[in-house]
């Protein structure tokens, strides 16, 4: 798999989690560490830790074009809040593909949370049928000295800010490629 592709991969599989989060409670300000694993993909992977700075801002940014994006691809969106978890589910529909997912997120979004989500594909997108994924998610402390809110580090990869990245029509056209 091409760095490149892995790399829109992940970052689709951040905006996946955001999506889902859309009517969570807000992450503590500061930064985070977020680690993924993805069906499909090698264990220690590059790209498969981040870190994030955020604040209310950046989260709200991030939620908004979820809730945007769930009210024209996703007509199914179940979100359940429980003790302790929240259960989702969401049908989403993309360039042909139905994607099912099914989450569970957990945590206090204060210290760490942790989303377990499947998704099934139908018809199969790029050959597979189901994708399993794991986030972990923890509480760092304050972003970092010249860190501003939206800033991602990836493992092994390099920096990119988030909410620049989603108003950059190139990065946008590039996701929907493939498929995200």
């Amino acid at each position: 798999m091409k760095t490149s592709s892995i790399t829109l991969s992940l970052i689709g599989a951040l905006l996946a989690s955001m999506a889902c989060a859309a009517d969570m409670p807000q992450r503590k300000s500061g930064l985070w560490e977020i680690k993924t694993q993805m069906s499909g993909m090698p264990e220690g992977m590059p790209g498969q830790g981040l870190q994030m700075c955020v604040d209310q801002t950046s989260d709200n940014l991030m939620k908004d074009s979820a809730e945007k994006n769930k009210k024209v691809d996703c007509p199914v969106m179940e979100i359940k809040p429980g003790i302790g978890k929240t259960s989702i589910h969401s049908v989403c529909r993309h360039d042909g593909v139905t994607a099912t997912t099914d989450a569970v997120i957990t945590g206090d979004f204060n210290k760490n949370y942790r989303s377990d989500m499947v998704t099934r594909f139908n018809p199969p997108q790029n050959g597979m049928k189901e994708m399993k994924m794991v986030q972990e998610a923890r509480w760092l402390g304050p972003c970092k000295p010249g860190q501003k809110p939206g800033d991602v580090v990836m493992q092994n990869m390099g920096k990119f800010n988030m909410q620049e990245m989603m108003n950059n029509p190139q990065m946008r056209e590039m996701m929907k490629q493939q498929g995200r």
